[in-house]
């Protein structure tokens, strides 16, 4: 039987800011959760997830991208990527080519479906970003987005 003892109360106050639900890990992962969970509902009346939104944002930003580029650009393994792209593929959002200099590689295109949607979505995202951040000046707005890629570079 493990008895917990007053002394051992003590020891674990020291490490207060490290246990959840108080620990900066702790809340990342919460405010991911709801961020998703947030997106999910603007996403869910056109029928998309948030996989198919940050793929959707980097076909926007460069069309035509191989799918292990897309990966790499998402952090993403392969084989959930193949099935993303998949049902994006069958919703008519994007269509898959080989490479014409390197028939090992497929690359991803929007197709006018996929296009149409930057017009729409990133406007409605951008009302949910605003809502995380409401009462941040520009200037905190700014150091919370450097200090979050700092972190994620540190434990890259």
């Amino acid at each position: 039987m493990v008895h917990t003892s007053t002394v051992d109360r003590t020891n674990l106050a020291q490490w207060h800011e490290v246990l959840a639900p108080y620990s900066l890990g702790y809340r990342i992962k919460l405010l991911g959760q709801l961020g998703t969970r947030r997106l999910q509902e603007v996403l869910e009346p056109f029928g998309l997830t948030a996989f198919h939104w940050l793929v959707l944002c980097c076909l926007w930003q460069e069309d035509g991208l191989p799918t292990s580029s897309i990966g790499d650009k998402l952090q993403q393994v392969g084989g959930t990527l193949t099935g993303v792209i998949d049902r994006m593929e069958e919703r008519g959002l994007v269509r898959r080519e080989r490479d014409t200099r390197d028939r090992r590689i497929w690359r991803i295109w929007l197709t006018d479906a996929g296009t149409e949607l930057q017009d729409v979505l990133p406007p409605l995202v951008a009302r949910m970003r605003d809502l995380a951040v409401e009462g941040f000046s520009p200037a905190e707005r700014q150091l919370f987005s450097q200090m979050i890629d700092r972190a994620i570079l540190n434990l890259s």
